[in-house]
């Protein structure tokens, strides 16, 4: 005879199954965590108190999501991470979460990248190789030379959604005076964006400018630098209303990052490359809602890379993580 303290063995098996019950049902009710996904977008040599000063609508609208502020690019002064302050050294630290003496490239051009160091691509690739990976740009060595795409060396990693090519098809884009022909090509990349993210929806994306940088080594600090930053904010817009369109009709939670690579020289603006605090000082502007108060506190260019990892819910592995000269300021 059961102990007259002690619940009957019946009872106890009704609770195990109501118990059950419960949790099955809790856990159908609960609600589903939303895919995160990722664009970045790197604008070309644009200066912070430039990107303050000209009317930017659509930045300030992403902005007003989640925040901005100054950040820097170039590395530590006088020390072996010392970066020059050049588009693709600016590429490649965002990319690689490291500084030129890991990555290797220090010029434009007449390059060779140390693969060792993964890029966010390569990670996302291995981590999930599920992903689908998406990039626009004006220019095809940010895909083929700088990112390895497809080399044996850079991991044999390949892309989903490709948009390039443009700036060596002369045929649809001739060349013109001070190279206008680019600024037709960063119309297309970024309308050619929006239209993808909206359709395709690609976990990870790299969009990435160039006009802007190229009318400041025309004209310097300028109306004509200040209109080209005013056309730039309209292609953003095309990219951001794609990512508000996504979040609409489905279940994903997006984190869009506009940056530059670079800022200028005070003096004329028309040069970049030194390690001056106008030339080292750049922007962050994003939709995250899970800064942390690192984002405030003028974050590197390097600390990008952990902080979309950390969106994604990648981990890290350890021999790629103690490489890394950045820390996330996303949550």
């Amino acid at each position: 005879m059961p102990h007259p303290f002690m619940p009957h063995p019946w009872r106890f098996s009704a609770a195990l199954i109501w118990l059950a019950l419960i949790s099955i049902y809790g856990a159908a009710l609960a609600e589903p965590v939303p895919s995160p996904k990722v664009v970045f977008v790197i604008v070309d040599g644009i200066p912070a108190d430039v990107i303050e000063r000209v009317p930017t609508p659509a930045i300030d609208a992403i902005a007003a999501v989640g925040g901005y502020g100054r950040a820097t690019v170039g590395g530590p002064i006088g020390t072996v991470g010392e970066t020059p302050t050049i588009s693709a050294p600016g590429y490649m630290s965002l990319v690689t979460g490291t500084w030129a003496n890991k990555h290797n490239v220090y010029d434009n051009y007449g390059i060779s990248p140390d693969y060792d160091y993964w890029n966010l691509f390569r990670l996302a690739r291995d981590q999930q190789p599920e992903m689908r990976l998406g990039i626009f740009s004006t220019w095809t060595d940010n895909r083929t030379v700088l990112l390895g795409e497809g080399l044996a060396e850079a991991g044999n990693w390949r892309f989903d959604v490709v948009v390039d090519g443009f700036e060596d098809d002369e045929s649809r884009f001739p060349p013109r005076p001070m190279d206008a022909q680019i600024s037709d090509i960063d119309d297309v990349v970024s309308r050619e964006a929006g239209k993808l993210i909206e359709s395709k929806g690609p976990d990870l994306s790299w969009v990435y400018l160039q006009y802007t940088d190229d009318v400041a080594h025309e004209h310097g600090d300028s109306p004509e630098l200040d209109q080209a930053v005013v056309d730039m904010d309209a292609r953003v817009s095309f990219i951001w209303a794609a990512v508000r369109a996504r979040q609409k009709a489905f279940d994903e939670d997006w984190l869009m990052i506009v940056t530059t690579d670079h800022g200028r020289d005070a003096e004329t603006g028309l040069d970049h490359g030194g390690q001056s605090a106008r030339e080292r000082t750049i922007w962050i502007a994003t939709n995250s809602q899970r800064l942390t108060p690192d984002f405030y506190a003028t974050p590197e260019i390097v600390d990008i890379y952990p902080s979309i990892a950390s969106h994604l819910g990648i981990s890290i592995p350890e021999q790629i993580a103690r490489h890394l000269d950045g820390a996330s300021f996303i949550k």
